[in-house]
């Protein structure tokens, strides 16, 4: 069909500057419909094209026309594809290659059993006493490509609470890198800046995507804040970055593209934070999105990082009576700070199961000896999830979630002993796009590591959130 419709934009052309001027040397064309050849003439399976009008090449009078030969008119044809075309595309302006996103979450907690006042957690500076409404995040995310093999993601955050301020809602950097491509299907990529560590697989998944209110402490409390500076390698095969846009993009909760395979070196003290001890974390990330006969989706992998931590300065603390100040054990370079994690998501098609454990050691208090020392740490979580789309009421998925985690803190002053024995239920409704609504019932029995004498709290508590997107 492509041979038909350049003849006939040659023709058309020709007819239209001169059929007024020579009427005679009109021309009626039929093109057949299984061999695409241009006739004079009507004929079986022939369908009229039009009335053109033959035109001289050297600029003169139009001529009479006469029937083309098949042979002329695929030559006629061949030509005019391969003229160039005279109008370029105009180059995008700088502010057209500029995408602009992002979500806010307004959050209520309140404390419904046992010492629910007492709770405090990591990952929530709302949950606690005297607590009511607060904004969990305020994001905005600027992204694009620069060029053809470099792209860039700017993301701060308005609505961060630092540790120990009783003022919330300050601005501060998230994410800001630069990805560099090395081929023309970005299979092959450099992340540059500060950035997500590739350690668990829910660390990774966005909390605009995200189920449960909060991540699971034994991951990340390896990653806190889930970033880092530094620099990571990504291999993403074409076909399985279809994939991984398709599990954000369709709903199911996917963690996003951060590669099949991913190598990474980065300072290891975490987000906003000065590298300490001059040794940079190494950082392996391994996972594979299966799809089914069926069109499941399972995503299975692994990950593991190695380094050594720098712990802030020791604080004194008071246990039975006794003031003291923890000795820290470690060499001058840091602390050995070393894990390995495995994960397995059974997207939820309606029905999901997500899970994650972890192993490894790290700094750690040990208050019967009053010092610091490294120490072994383990825990993980399942979820279970079902995924219900009403065509009238929008997207229902409710979830439980079973945490556990036996360990350190080590971002907290003294990195003390964490115990987290936790179970979760909820179910988040999404009407539209623009708007999801979250409920969530949790059981927790857990440390607070926010003081000393770090005690054990246990608690229920009721959360609700809402997330606007944008």
């Amino acid at each position: 069909m492509k041979k038909k419709t350049l003849a006939s934009v040659l023709w058309t052309m020709g007819a239209a500057a001169f059929s007024e001027a020579s009427p005679a040397a009109a021309l009626d064309l039929y093109v057949d419909r299984k061999t695409q050849q241009i006739f004079a003439e009507p004929g079986t399976g022939r369908v009229k094209l039009g009335t053109f009008v033959q035109v001289d090449e050297q600029g003169g009078e139009p001529q009479t026309a006469k029937a083309p030969l098949p042979q002329q008119a695929s030559a006629t044809a061949t030509a005019a594809s391969s003229t160039p075309n005279s109008t370029k595309p105009a180059a995008k302006k700088w502010y057209e290659r500029i995408n602009v996103r992002g979500y806010t979450q307004l959050r209520y907690n309140q404390g419904v059993g046992g010492d629910a006042g007492m709770l405090r957690s990591p990952s929530d500076r709302f949950i606690g006493d005297n607590q009511g409404f607060g904004i969990r995040r305020a994001r905005v995310v600027l992204s694009g490509d620069i060029t053809d093999s470099v792209s860039f993601y700017l993301q701060p955050d308005f609505a961060s609470t630092p540790s120990g301020s009783s003022t919330s809602n300050f601005a501060q950097l998230r994410d800001a890198y630069a990805d560099i491509y090395f081929d023309k299907d970005r299979e092959y990529r450099v992340r540059a800046g500060q950035s997500k560590v590739p350690y668990g697989w829910e660390n990774l998944q966005s909390s605009q995507n995200r189920l449960a209110p909060d991540r699971a402490d034994a991951l990340n409390s390896g990653v806190r804040d889930e970033r880092d500076l530094g620099l990571f390698f990504y291999y993403t095969p074409t076909a399985v970055q279809e994939r991984f846009q398709y599990l954000v993009k369709s709903g199911l909760k996917g963690s996003g593209d951060y590669g099949v395979f991913g190598l990474g070196f980065y300072n290891g003290q975490g987000a906003n934070r000065a590298e300490r001890n001059n040794s940079l974390h190494t950082v392996l990330h391994f996972t594979y999105p299966f799809k089914f006969a069926n069109g499941q989706y399972m995503e299975v992998g692994a990950d593991a990082y190695s380094g050594r931590f720098k712990i802030a300065a020791p604080s004194a603390v008071t246990v039975n009576g006794e003031n003291f100040t923890p000795v820290d054990t470690a060499p001058k370079e840091g602390s050995l700070d070393q894990r390995v994690a495995v994960h397995a998501i059974y997207y939820p098609q309606p029905f999901g199961l997500q899970a994650e454990w972890t192993v490894g050691r790290g700094p750690q208090l040990d208050l019967a000896e009053g010092r610091i020392r490294t120490r072994s740490l383990r825990g993980g979580y399942v979820q279970a999830m079902y995924k219900f789309d009403s065509g009238s009421t929008g997207t229902w998925m409710p979830y439980i979630k079973w945490q556990s985690y036996r360990g350190a803190s080590k971002f907290d002053t003294n990195t003390p002993h964490m115990l987290v024995n936790e179970t979760e239920l909820g179910v988040e409704w999404q009407p539209n796009t623009a708007v999801e609504i979250a409920v969530a019932y949790a059981n927790m029995h857990r440390t607070n590591v926010s003081e000393a004498p770090y005690r054990r709290v246990r608690g229920d508590l009721l959360r609700v959130q809402l997330q606007v997107n944008y």
